[in-house]
């Protein structure tokens, strides 16, 4: 009897910053690679941590690799087509796949015709507001994972909370790049409490 073939799926593994979503994404491009795979490894040009002239997706335990960028006005289904026409491609794996559009994510879903797309990201704001690309996701994606971590409390975090000069805030810009320095993952009800001290302070 012939078996169906399997079609490729679309993921979303999402978490808090400091969750290991990088570290995950690219323990699963070396899992690929390992079986003879090619992988096109992406991140959009939001993400301005590392120099111009070498785009790298890093993790906080140390595992890094060079990967595409894509802006937001470019097409994941030029990206791909390129990609495959140089090396061929087996999979696509997105880092930082909140900051991608809805447009985009609509072309990620299209490629699942040919290829697994992978994306790794954030779900939420520091506002607790879903971020463009993550809402797409998480309206047309075949399979959604939390990667859980733990606040400072104990509980599960599920909040990107954001300091400025040592105070928590609920006002700015939806993007802003920063580190440790700048975010604490957090669960929403220390998050509430770092809201309430900081305002209580002005």
């Amino acid at each position: 009897m012939k078996k169906d073939k399997i079609m490729p799926r679309l993921y979303f593994k999402y978490g808090t910053m400091g969750s290991s979503k990088s570290a995950q994404a690219l323990m699963c491009k070396f899992n690929y690679e390992q079986k003879g795979m090619k992988v096109l490894l992406v991140k959009p040009e939001l993400d301005t941590r590392d120099d111009k002239e070498e785009r790298m997706v890093r993790s906080r335990i140390g595992l890094v690799a060079k990967c595409k960028t894509i802006s937001r006005d470019e097409s994941f289904v030029d990206l791909y087509n390129e990609f495959k026409a140089s090396n061929g491609c087996d999979c696509i794996i997105v880092d930082e796949a909140q900051f991608c559009t809805t447009e985009q994510i609509n072309q990620l879903k299209q490629l699942t015709r040919e290829v697994s797309v992978l994306c790794y990201g954030l779900m939420n704001d520091f506002r607790c507001q879903l971020f463009e690309g993550s809402k797409r996701l998480v309206e047309l994606a075949d399979s959604l994972q939390e990667i859980k971590s733990v606040c400072r409390c104990g509980r599960k975090s599920t909040v990107n909370a954001r300091f400025v000069n040592g105070k928590c805030v609920d006002d700015g810009p939806q993007v802003f790049i920063g580190g440790d320095e700048s975010y604490e993952s957090m669960c929403y009800w220390c998050w509430q409490e770092e809201l309430q001290k900081s305002k209580n302070s002005k």
